[in-house]
């Protein structure tokens, strides 16, 4: 769709440099965008780039302005700026209400005549699919699931059993929401497995990744808040509570019952061990380990950089004689008093 400047400026409340009557397409990055392309810059690592660009204009912020070269929507936050706006010009397909003939939906399960239920796709008993619902190609919908109004479960995803998504929610392919969690108790005879018996409750506009697997409550709900991200390859075991509008990258792995506050920020391969709290506004980087609760906001790391093998190699050495001398150390301690 071709969409005017001016109109831009004026929808996304944009500061508009340059001619309201341009229209632009598509969206495109700074170094190859065609002259009906809106680009965006929101950090010093493109700058260099924007003197160059040839798009028919950019977000940015007011500090970049006089360097751009061609119209400019000004915004304090060009990145979230850019992403309405390219929402707006690349909407989700459209759902075409009704249910597919190879789809399977179970005689107590509610279907909202407004959702969108496609080929392959299994709706069971006692589940509720709000209206304008999407349940994707090869979906499963377990028993006592619920999904709000306008959540879409792209191809293969699947909901267990007793899994409540709120409103806009967006679950990618392969997530698998409600398994069992890992409850198992040990006997002289070998391990008895523990029922599973709670739930998984999600909030509104979460957007849960690509092969991600959150685990059922042992008996209360695993519970993750309103606006919450998760990427691909997490893992969230049962019971664990993420806090609002937090953000987990891919291959983070969480243990039961961990409990996170607001606004937290995870990096990849980040690990937590179970029975923990984190308070709000917490970023761990990459890889780091979490073995202890987080009570005050900051940045947080742990685990080495890579680094040459020789290099590395020494430092082990170094790190298995610690006990040795700190024995020493302590030796002449004692005899020097």
């Amino acid at each position: 769709m071709a969409i005017s400047l001016g109109e831009l400026a004026t929808r996304f409340d944009c500061e508009l440099r340059g001619d309201a009557a341009t229209e632009i397409s598509r969206v495109a990055a700074l170094q190859n965008a065609a002259p009906d392309a809106l680009s965006f810059l929101s950090g010093a690592a493109f700058k260099a780039q924007l003197g160059s660009t040839r798009a028919a204009a950019v977000i940015l912020r007011e500090s970049d302005a006089d360097d751009c070269p061609v119209a400019c929507l000004v915004n304090d936050n060009p990145y979230a700026c850019y992403a309405r706006i390219a929402d707006f010009l690349y909407p989700p397909p459209a759902i075409v209400a009704g249910v597919h003939p190879q789809a399977v939906i179970g005689d107590r399960a509610k279907v909202s005549p407004t959702a969108e239920i496609a080929a392959n796709a299994t709706v069971s008993d006692d589940a509720v699919i709000g209206d304008e619902c999407f349940v994707g190609p090869g979906s499963f919908v377990g028993p006592g699931c619920t999904l709000g109004s306008r959540t879409r479960l792209l191809a293969n995803v699947t909901l267990v059993r007793n899994v409540t998504l709120g409103q806009r929610c967006i679950m990618h392919p392969g997530a698998v929401i409600g398994s069992d969690g890992f409850g198992n108790a040990m006997t002289p005879d070998g391990w008895v497995k523990v029922p599973q018996l709670g739930g998984v409750c999600v909030g509104d506009d979460v957007e849960i990744g690509a092969n991600t697997s959150i685990d059922l409550g042992a008996l209360g709900d695993t519970v993750i808040g309103n606006g919450v991200r998760i990427d691909n390859l997490v893992h969230i075991a049962h019971n664990c509570q993420v806090g609002e509008h937090s953000a987990i990258a891919a291959q983070c792995g969480f243990a039961g019952s961990t409990v996170i506050g607001k606004r937290c920020m995870f990096g990849g391969q980040v690990g937590v061990t179970g029975h923990l709290t984190i308070c709000d506004d917490v970023i761990f980087n990459g890889k780091a380990v979490v073995s202890k609760n987080v009570t005050r906001p900051g940045r947080y790391s742990s685990v080495f950089p890579c680094e040459p093998v020789l290099e590395w190699n020494q430092k082990v050495a170094r790190f298995r004689r610690l006990d040795k001398l700190a024995r020493r150390i302590s030796d002449l301690e004692k005899n020097s008093t």
